[in-house]
Protein backbone atom coordinates (compact mmCIF):
# COMPACT_ATOMS: atom_id res chain seq x y z
CA UNK A 1 0.00 0.00 0.00
CA UNK A 2 2.96 2.71 0.76
CA UNK A 3 4.75 1.98 -2.62
CA UNK A 4 1.20 2.39 -4.58
CA UNK A 5 0.83 5.63 -2.55
CA UNK A 6 4.19 6.69 -3.41
CA UNK A 7 4.49 5.36 -7.11
CA UNK A 8 2.58 7.60 -8.55
CA UNK A 9 4.28 10.68 -7.73
CA UNK A 10 7.57 8.98 -9.18
CA UNK A 11 8.11 11.92 -11.49
CA UNK A 12 7.92 14.41 -8.67
CA UNK A 13 10.68 12.55 -6.18
CA UNK A 14 13.07 11.63 -8.68
CA UNK A 15 13.46 15.24 -9.74
CA UNK A 16 12.86 17.41 -6.87
CA UNK A 17 14.61 15.32 -4.77
CA UNK A 18 16.96 12.67 -6.19
CA UNK A 19 19.03 15.05 -8.73
CA UNK A 20 18.68 17.91 -6.30
CA UNK A 21 20.44 15.86 -3.45
CA UNK A 22 23.33 14.24 -5.92
CA UNK A 23 24.31 18.38 -6.38
CA UNK A 24 24.75 19.00 -3.39
CA UNK A 25 26.77 16.18 -2.68
CA UNK A 26 28.80 17.13 -5.72
CA UNK A 27 29.04 20.87 -4.67
CA UNK A 28 30.38 19.83 -0.99
CA UNK A 29 32.67 18.05 -2.27
CA UNK A 30 34.39 19.86 -5.31
CA UNK A 31 36.06 16.80 -6.60
CA UNK A 32 36.03 16.02 -10.61
CA UNK A 33 35.24 11.96 -9.83
CA UNK A 34 32.68 12.93 -7.36
CA UNK A 35 30.84 15.25 -9.81
CA UNK A 36 31.36 12.39 -12.78
CA UNK A 37 29.69 10.25 -10.16
CA UNK A 38 26.58 11.96 -9.13
CA UNK A 39 25.84 13.74 -12.66
CA UNK A 40 26.22 10.04 -13.54
CA UNK A 41 23.33 8.97 -11.06
CA UNK A 42 21.33 12.17 -12.37
CA UNK A 43 21.69 10.34 -16.10
CA UNK A 44 20.86 7.28 -14.40
CA UNK A 45 17.41 8.75 -12.44
CA UNK A 46 16.38 10.52 -15.43
CA UNK A 47 16.80 8.38 -18.00
CA UNK A 48 14.64 5.55 -16.25
CA UNK A 49 12.08 8.23 -15.44
CA UNK A 50 11.98 9.10 -19.45
CA UNK A 51 11.58 5.68 -20.51
CA UNK A 52 8.37 4.92 -17.52
CA UNK A 53 6.82 7.98 -19.23
CA UNK A 54 7.64 7.12 -22.54
CA UNK A 55 5.84 3.70 -22.06
CA UNK A 56 3.17 5.46 -20.52
CA UNK A 57 2.80 8.02 -23.08
CA UNK A 58 2.27 4.52 -25.94
CA UNK A 59 0.35 2.51 -23.72
CA UNK A 60 -2.48 5.44 -23.80
CA UNK A 61 -1.55 6.71 -27.43
CA UNK A 62 -1.90 3.27 -29.08
CA UNK A 63 -5.52 2.35 -27.72
CA UNK A 64 -7.94 3.97 -28.78
CA UNK A 65 -10.45 5.04 -26.79
CA UNK A 66 -13.48 1.74 -26.75
CA UNK A 67 -17.49 2.52 -26.22
CA UNK A 68 -18.47 0.14 -23.50
CA UNK A 69 -21.04 -1.55 -25.44
CA UNK A 70 -19.05 -2.69 -27.88
CA UNK A 71 -15.47 -2.67 -26.15
CA UNK A 72 -13.47 -6.18 -26.75
CA UNK A 73 -12.46 -8.21 -23.86
CA UNK A 74 -8.62 -7.90 -22.72
CA UNK A 75 -6.80 -4.76 -21.93
CA UNK A 76 -8.61 -1.35 -23.24
CA UNK A 77 -9.17 1.98 -22.40
CA UNK A 78 -12.43 3.57 -21.03
CA UNK A 79 -13.58 7.25 -20.80
CA UNK A 80 -16.99 7.75 -19.48
CA UNK A 81 -18.68 9.85 -16.19
CA UNK A 82 -18.88 8.02 -12.94
CA UNK A 83 -22.77 7.57 -12.13
CA UNK A 84 -23.60 10.02 -9.41
CA UNK A 85 -26.11 7.76 -8.08
CA UNK A 86 -25.76 7.62 -4.14
CA UNK A 87 -26.12 4.05 -4.59
CA UNK A 88 -22.47 3.24 -6.12
CA UNK A 89 -20.77 6.41 -4.53
CA UNK A 90 -18.67 6.55 -0.73
CA UNK A 91 -17.81 9.10 1.97
CA UNK A 92 -14.36 10.33 2.27
CA UNK A 93 -13.41 9.87 5.97
CA UNK A 94 -12.07 12.96 7.05
CA UNK A 95 -13.95 15.46 4.79
CA UNK A 96 -17.12 13.28 4.35
CA UNK A 97 -17.24 14.59 1.07
CA UNK A 98 -19.35 11.62 -1.37
CA UNK A 99 -17.08 10.08 -4.16
CA UNK A 100 -15.80 7.38 -6.15
CA UNK A 101 -12.58 6.57 -4.75
CA UNK A 102 -10.25 8.15 -1.76
CA UNK A 103 -7.03 7.27 0.18
CA UNK A 104 -5.49 8.98 2.96
CA UNK A 105 -2.90 9.13 5.25
CA UNK A 106 -2.75 10.14 8.96
CA UNK A 107 0.69 11.49 10.18
CA UNK A 108 1.52 12.71 13.77
CA UNK A 109 4.55 14.90 14.95
CA UNK A 110 6.70 13.59 17.74
CA UNK A 111 8.16 16.90 19.60
CA UNK A 112 10.06 18.76 16.97
CA UNK A 113 11.24 16.34 14.58
CA UNK A 114 9.10 15.10 11.15
CA UNK A 115 5.81 14.17 10.95
CA UNK A 116 5.64 10.14 11.02
CA UNK A 117 2.78 8.02 9.17
CA UNK A 118 1.02 6.47 11.45
CA UNK A 119 -1.61 4.74 9.83
CA UNK A 120 -3.13 4.90 6.12
CA UNK A 121 -6.20 3.72 4.03
CA UNK A 122 -7.72 3.35 0.24
CA UNK A 123 -11.01 2.45 -0.61
CA UNK A 124 -11.86 -0.54 -2.61
CA UNK A 125 -15.60 -0.25 -3.43
CA UNK A 126 -16.67 -0.59 -7.29
CA UNK A 127 -18.03 2.65 -8.94
CA UNK A 128 -20.19 2.80 -12.04
CA UNK A 129 -18.75 4.40 -15.31
CA UNK A 130 -21.40 5.29 -18.33
CA UNK A 131 -20.48 6.31 -21.64
CA UNK A 132 -24.05 6.75 -23.08
CA UNK A 133 -23.64 3.63 -24.91
CA UNK A 134 -23.27 1.42 -21.69
CA UNK A 135 -22.07 0.91 -18.23
CA UNK A 136 -18.94 -0.77 -16.74
CA UNK A 137 -18.28 -1.45 -13.22
CA UNK A 138 -14.55 0.28 -11.90
CA UNK A 139 -12.72 -2.42 -9.73
CA UNK A 140 -9.60 0.72 -8.07
CA UNK A 141 -7.77 -2.16 -6.67
CA UNK A 142 -4.49 -1.83 -7.18
CA UNK A 143 -5.01 1.18 -9.92
CA UNK A 144 -2.51 3.96 -10.31
CA UNK A 145 -5.43 7.17 -9.42
CA UNK A 146 -4.18 10.79 -11.80
CA UNK A 147 -5.55 13.63 -10.52
CA UNK A 148 -7.74 13.48 -7.32
CA UNK A 149 -8.12 16.53 -5.27
CA UNK A 150 -5.72 16.68 -2.31
CA UNK A 151 -6.92 17.80 1.32
CA UNK A 152 -4.48 18.59 4.37
CA UNK A 153 -5.87 19.88 7.66
CA UNK A 154 -4.36 19.89 10.96
CA UNK A 155 -5.04 19.07 14.70
CA UNK A 156 -3.21 19.57 17.68
CA UNK A 157 0.20 16.90 16.04
CA UNK A 158 -1.72 15.26 13.55
CA UNK A 159 -1.91 15.72 10.24
CA UNK A 160 -4.23 14.23 8.01
CA UNK A 161 -3.89 13.88 3.64
CA UNK A 162 -6.71 12.99 2.22
CA UNK A 163 -7.18 11.98 -1.52
CA UNK A 164 -10.74 12.27 -2.83
CA UNK A 165 -12.01 11.37 -6.36
CA UNK A 166 -15.23 12.59 -7.60
CA UNK A 167 -17.94 10.92 -9.82
CA UNK A 168 -17.19 13.34 -12.77
CA UNK A 169 -15.50 12.50 -15.95
CA UNK A 170 -13.26 9.20 -15.76
CA UNK A 171 -10.13 7.79 -17.35
CA UNK A 172 -9.63 4.18 -17.17
CA UNK A 173 -6.98 1.94 -18.82
CA UNK A 174 -7.26 -1.74 -17.91
CA UNK A 175 -8.40 -5.58 -18.10
CA UNK A 176 -11.89 -5.37 -19.24
CA UNK A 177 -13.97 -8.56 -18.39
CA UNK A 178 -17.84 -9.14 -19.31
CA UNK A 179 -19.45 -11.21 -16.87
CA UNK A 180 -22.82 -13.20 -18.07
CA UNK A 181 -24.34 -12.81 -21.51
CA UNK A 182 -22.67 -13.62 -24.33
CA UNK A 183 -19.51 -15.13 -22.33
CA UNK A 184 -21.81 -16.69 -19.90
CA UNK A 185 -19.90 -20.27 -19.95
CA UNK A 186 -22.36 -22.88 -20.64
CA UNK A 187 -22.31 -26.60 -20.89
CA UNK A 188 -25.00 -28.47 -22.43
CA UNK A 189 -24.52 -31.85 -21.60
CA UNK A 190 -24.13 -30.98 -18.09
CA UNK A 191 -27.00 -28.76 -17.75
CA UNK A 192 -29.26 -32.02 -19.64
CA UNK A 193 -27.82 -34.18 -16.96
CA UNK A 194 -28.38 -31.88 -14.17
CA UNK A 195 -32.30 -31.16 -15.70
CA UNK A 196 -32.99 -35.32 -16.16
CA UNK A 197 -31.67 -35.22 -12.46
CA UNK A 198 -34.31 -33.15 -11.34
CA UNK A 199 -37.20 -34.60 -12.98
CA UNK A 200 -36.48 -37.97 -11.77
CA UNK A 201 -36.44 -36.74 -8.45
CA UNK A 202 -40.66 -35.98 -8.84
CA UNK A 203 -41.33 -39.32 -10.24
CA UNK A 204 -45.00 -38.58 -10.43
CA UNK A 205 -44.48 -35.46 -12.54
CA UNK A 206 -41.68 -37.49 -14.92
CA UNK A 207 -44.78 -40.45 -15.83
CA UNK A 208 -47.55 -38.05 -16.16
CA UNK A 209 -45.39 -36.26 -19.20
CA UNK A 210 -43.37 -39.32 -20.53
CA UNK A 211 -44.89 -42.42 -19.43
CA UNK A 212 -47.10 -42.81 -23.12
CA UNK A 213 -48.31 -46.82 -22.55
CA UNK A 214 -49.27 -45.82 -18.71
CA UNK A 215 -47.60 -48.72 -17.52
CA UNK A 216 -46.33 -46.82 -14.52
CA UNK A 217 -42.62 -47.39 -15.94
CA UNK A 218 -40.46 -45.40 -18.49
CA UNK A 219 -39.38 -47.38 -21.17
CA UNK A 220 -35.92 -46.41 -23.45
CA UNK A 221 -38.19 -44.83 -25.90
CA UNK A 222 -39.95 -42.55 -23.44
CA UNK A 223 -37.23 -41.87 -21.75
CA UNK A 224 -35.65 -40.70 -25.08
CA UNK A 225 -38.35 -38.48 -25.49
CA UNK A 226 -37.70 -37.22 -22.13
CA UNK A 227 -33.79 -36.22 -22.80
CA UNK A 228 -35.03 -34.96 -26.30
CA UNK A 229 -37.13 -32.60 -23.60
CA UNK A 230 -34.54 -31.59 -21.77
CA UNK A 231 -32.24 -30.76 -24.49
CA UNK A 232 -34.76 -28.50 -26.08
CA UNK A 233 -35.64 -26.82 -23.15
CA UNK A 234 -31.83 -26.40 -21.95
CA UNK A 235 -31.18 -25.05 -24.95
CA UNK A 236 -34.02 -22.63 -24.98
CA UNK A 237 -32.85 -21.76 -21.59
CA UNK A 238 -28.64 -20.87 -23.14
CA UNK A 239 -29.86 -18.96 -26.02
CA UNK A 240 -31.78 -16.53 -23.15
CA UNK A 241 -28.67 -16.24 -21.25
CA UNK A 242 -26.85 -15.42 -24.02
CA UNK A 243 -28.94 -12.84 -25.68
CA UNK A 244 -29.32 -11.29 -21.91
CA UNK A 245 -27.08 -8.07 -21.17
CA UNK A 246 -23.71 -9.05 -19.38
CA UNK A 247 -22.10 -7.19 -16.98
CA UNK A 248 -18.65 -4.97 -17.60
CA UNK A 249 -15.62 -5.38 -14.89
CA UNK A 250 -12.76 -3.11 -15.40
CA UNK A 251 -9.55 -3.97 -13.32
CA UNK A 252 -6.31 -4.45 -12.66
CA UNK A 253 -4.32 -6.40 -15.47
CA UNK A 254 -3.21 -10.16 -14.32
CA UNK A 255 0.03 -10.00 -16.56
CA UNK A 256 0.99 -6.50 -14.72
CA UNK A 257 0.27 -4.33 -17.04
CA UNK A 258 -0.62 -0.47 -15.72
CA UNK A 259 -4.04 -0.04 -14.40
CA UNK A 260 -4.78 3.90 -14.70
CA UNK A 261 -7.57 5.80 -13.17
CA UNK A 262 -8.00 9.25 -13.85
CA UNK A 263 -10.05 11.91 -13.46
CA UNK A 264 -8.17 14.15 -16.76
CA UNK A 265 -8.73 13.10 -20.14
CA UNK A 266 -7.01 10.61 -22.14
CA UNK A 267 -5.15 13.95 -24.22
CA UNK A 268 -4.52 15.73 -20.85
CA UNK A 269 -2.72 12.68 -19.70
CA UNK A 270 -0.67 12.33 -22.81
CA UNK A 271 0.75 15.52 -23.13
CA UNK A 272 1.47 15.64 -19.55
CA UNK A 273 3.46 12.19 -19.71
CA UNK A 274 5.05 13.31 -22.96
CA UNK A 275 6.08 17.08 -21.47
CA UNK A 276 7.40 15.14 -18.23
CA UNK A 277 9.52 12.60 -20.58
CA UNK A 278 11.03 15.68 -22.20
CA UNK A 279 12.35 17.45 -19.41
CA UNK A 280 13.99 14.30 -18.31
CA UNK A 281 15.46 13.62 -21.73
CA UNK A 282 16.79 17.49 -21.42
CA UNK A 283 18.24 16.66 -18.10
CA UNK A 284 19.71 13.47 -19.52
CA UNK A 285 21.06 15.10 -22.03
CA UNK A 286 22.64 18.04 -19.95
CA UNK A 287 24.36 15.56 -17.20
CA UNK A 288 25.94 13.08 -20.16
CA UNK A 289 27.11 17.16 -21.71
CA UNK A 290 28.47 17.81 -17.91
CA UNK A 291 30.35 14.41 -17.34
CA UNK A 292 32.02 15.13 -20.78
CA UNK A 293 33.05 18.39 -19.43
CA UNK A 294 34.53 17.72 -16.68
CA UNK A 295 36.45 15.00 -17.85
CA UNK A 296 37.80 17.42 -20.34
CA UNK A 297 39.00 20.03 -17.96
CA UNK A 298 39.94 18.72 -14.60
CA UNK A 299 40.46 21.34 -11.64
Amino acid sequence: MIFQGWRRHYVDLLTSVSHLALLLVALQFRRPDVWQWCLGLVALISGFAWASNYRRVRAIADLPTSRISSAAQGYVELYGRAVPDPEHLIVSPFSARRCVWYRYQVYRKRGNKDWHLEHQGVSGETFVISDGSGQCFVDPDHAEVIGPERRVSYEADYKRVEEILFAGAIYVLGELTTVGGANTPLNKSEDVSALLGEWKQDKASLLQRFDLDGNGEIDLKEWELARRAAIREVEKQHCELRTAAGVHIIRAPADGRMFLLSSRSPHRLRQQYLCWGWVHALILAGAMAAIFWVSQHPW
